[in-house]
């Protein structure tokens, strides 16, 4: 885990997360970010004038974090379909779903350890399957980190920038000047846990 500076404690509410991302991008996109759901859901406006919304787990903070990394890759086309057109399997998927589960999830969980950093909050990679080995969770938790150093070093997608200031400035977290020097500020292989 990203822990040993990092913190997970009631300065970390999921509504100042929805705050955040309504005062950055509901003029320009009209998305709202709302918790409380029991399973994450995109769902597009249905028509003309309407809102999109993005609904997270609960109250919680790393959900949050997580639904907005889907948003923030998610071109327009996939922002017009029901959560981004992507399909989900529970766990207990074979070896082939699992690689499809974790090619969907690369680029989202790198996001999120990378907005994570910003909101100074402790990330955990998840595969989100109990049944996977330990072998492959390790080869799934180094390609997220090589995903979020490729950011590091060529630069988020606009959206995500946004909101990476964003969370940086609110939660005086990694700003994103020093973000290209993550392999000294942090030894990645100690904070993917």
């Amino acid at each position: 885990m990203l822990n040993s500076h990092l913190q997970n404690d009631n300065s970390h509410k999921a509504h100042d997360i929805e705050v955040l991302f309504k005062h950055v991008f509901y003029t320009d996109y009209r998305t709202c970010l709302a918790g409380g759901a029991s399973e994450p859901l995109y769902k597009p406006a249905n028509n003309k004038g309407e809102n999109n919304y993005i609904y997270y787990r609960e109250d919680f903070f790393a959900s949050a974090l997580h639904e907005v990394s889907h948003w923030c890759i998610a071109g327009y086309e996939r922002r017009q379909q029901i959560d981004f057109g992507y399909w989900y399997v529970d766990d207990g998927r074979d070896a082939i779903e699992q690689k499809a589960f974790e090619a969907a999830e690369v680029k989202p969980q790198a996001l999120e350890l990378l907005f994570s950093l910003a909101a100074n909050y402790p990330f955990q990679v998840s595969a989100d399957n109990l049944n996977g080995s330990a072998l492959a969770i390790d080869n799934f938790k180094q390609a997220v980190f090589d995903q979020a150093k490729h950011y590091a070093v060529n630069g988020l997608p606009k959206r995500a920038a946004l909101f990476y200031s964003a969370l940086s400035a609110h939660f005086k977290g990694l700003s994103i000047l020093s973000i290209n020097e993550l392999d000294t500020y942090f030894e990645f292989k100690q904070k993917i846990n």
